[in-house]
């Protein structure tokens, strides 16, 4: 039985919910999940496509001829602003998008909000493989970054809804799982697509409508959250599917939380304004940290670069694209290593051991390059296979835990009413760092050289006090009862948790549910 827990009315020892993880949730959190997929394979195929000589020569001669100068510093053949603007472009256009997302999520639900997504990253991709210029090139990326934004804010919220709390974890981190496996495909999609001259960049970038057209078909085939139901007023709708969902027909303790959570969600006529509460800035901070530092771990710069960070050290094109596809390997068997663990070991564990690994292989890289990569010299092949697997480690160690834990912390501490707004915060704020990585990476490497991977092991390491001092563990307790089980029982945040409901009544505009005549009710 894979249920939860939840609080007795007379306020004492929390009693369990019924549910089990049925065949049907799992087919709907695979179909859903493809939202990572369409991620993943961004992330992957803008490295890929960035180091291939037909794409440079097309849109980038200047870095084309850069690149095959053979005394090119090895840290700059590559810092070219609109080079780095492809990439980032995506990130920029993703984190407005989220907010525009936030409202879809809340006025037609998390389903609607998916197809959204499908639709916006297929026109993106019709434009980007179709580009004649530079233009059109970043118009399609804007696309493709509403289409991330709509997807990194529908997709752990509806995975988050429809788990049953003691696997929650697991089941949110099939998003980071299809993120991993779509940058693995687009990395062996990268090695063949290689060789086709000159339009093999087209091929790849084409290839991102087959992860997008999954879920654009797969959405009209998994149901609406039961949440998002009792949200909307289909009440009879919502017991129907809770029942469906939990594989069991006693749900009412589970349906009556949802109600209530309800109830005090519709009274909130400001999500925003509320999340600027005191008794709000726990999860609020919490996800927007959790998003700063899971792209201050360095992964991002690894990833959409790594086929150019693989050349700078030394290997040759096809080389370094087969050592990116090896990395890929790395990062979806790691996530599994969350899947699994996650709601056994708990969210600290992982992340702490992340960091203890992490913070290894950063600075033994930099260290590695600071004596042996000069400006025009190539690694020795052994040390160059050392880097790599050094980069293996760091991606290894990333891939249970910041990766995928980034998403579903965020996810899963939010109240009800707050719960599609301040996710928002937690996709724009990664969006905002993935977008300052992404435009500043190969800028910080040709200025900073080897010194750019000690600049992310200090990041590193003021992760894991964070981590120590700050994050409560959220491991099997149901989503709707992080307040009391979460918030209130931390040393430090309980302080901000005095009189939730009374602290966000205070000049806040509200008006009366449709259909709630609980004048106890205090919001």
């Amino acid at each position: 039985m894979a249920g939860g827990m939840s609080l007795s009315s007379d306020g004492g020892r929390p009693t369990p919910l019924e549910g089990k993880f049925t065949f049907y949730v799992a087919i709907c959190a695979i179909i859903a999940a493809t939202g990572g997929l369409m991620f993943g394979y961004d992330i992957g195929i803008s490295g890929g496509v960035t180091a291939m000589d037909g794409f440079l020569e097309k849109f980038f001669h200047t870095v084309y001829v850069r690149k095959h100068l053979v005394h090119e510093d090895n840290y700059c053949k590559y810092d070219n602003q609109g080079l780095q603007l492809f990439t980032s472009s995506l990130y920029l256009s993703a984190l407005i998008a989220s907010f525009s997302a936030s409202k879809s999520c809340t006025k037609y639900g998390r389903k609607p909000t998916m197809q959204a997504a499908s639709a916006f990253f297929l026109v993106g991709t019709v434009l980007c493989a179709a580009a004649v210029n530079l233009f059109m090139l970043i118009i399609g990326r804007i696309f493709l970054g509403v289409g991330v934004g709509f997807a990194n804010q529908a997709v752990p919220l509806f995975l988050s809804e429809l788990a049953p709390a003691k696997i929650r974890g697991a089941l949110n981190i099939l998003f980071q799982l299809d993120v991993t496996i779509g940058i693995f495909i687009a990395n062996i999609v990268n090695y063949f697509t290689s060789e086709i001259h000159p339009w093999g960049w087209r091929l790849s970038l084409g290839l991102a409508g087959v992860p997008a057209s999954i879920l654009c078909l797969g959405s009209f085939i998994i149901p609406e959250t039961p949440t998002s139901l009792v949200e909307h007023g289909k009440l009879d709708e919502g017991i129907k599917m809770l029942r469906k969902v939990r594989g069991v027909e006693n749900v009412e303790a589970e349906f009556e939380e949802l109600k209530q959570a309800s109830k005090v969600a519709e009274q909130v006529r400001h999500p925003y304004r509320m999340l600027m509460k005191r008794p709000s800035q726990p999860p609020l901070v919490i996800g927007i940290l959790m998003q700063v530092f899971q792209q201050f771990t360095g992964i991002n710069a690894i990833m959409f670069y790594a086929p150019v960070l693989f050349q700078t050290v030394g290997f040759k094109n096809n080389a370094s694209l087969l050592s990116s596809v090896i990395t890929g390997i790395v990062n979806v068997l790691s996530t599994l290593i969350s899947v699994f663990s996650v709601d056994k070991a708990g969210r600290r564990v992982l992340l702490l051991s992340a960091c203890f690994f992490m913070f290894i292989a950063q600075t033994t890289i930099g260290s590695i390059l600071h004596v042996y990569l000069k400006t025009t010299n190539s690694l020795h092949k052994g040390t160059a296979i050392v880097v790599v697997l050094l980069v293996c480690m760091f991606v290894m160690s990333f891939a249970w835990s910041w990766g995928p834990l980034g998403w579903l912390i965020p996810s899963e501490t939010f109240p009800l009413e707050t719960r599609a707004a301040g996710f928002s915060f937690a996709v724009s704020a990664n969006m905002l760092f993935t977008f300052l990585i992404a435009q500043a990476f190969l800028s910080m490497m040709c200025h900073m050289k080897s010194s750019i991977f000690f600049f992310f092991a200090v990041w590193i390491f003021i992760m894991g006090i964070f981590v120590v001092f700050l994050l409560p563990e959220t491991k099997g307790v149901p989503i709707d009862e992080m307040n009391e089980r979460v918030w209130k029982q931390h040393w430090y945040w309980k302080k901000f948790m005095e009189d939730k409901y009374e602290d966000l009544s205070e000049n806040q505009e509200r008006e009366p549910p449709v259909g709630v005549h609980d004048d106890n009710l205090v919001v």
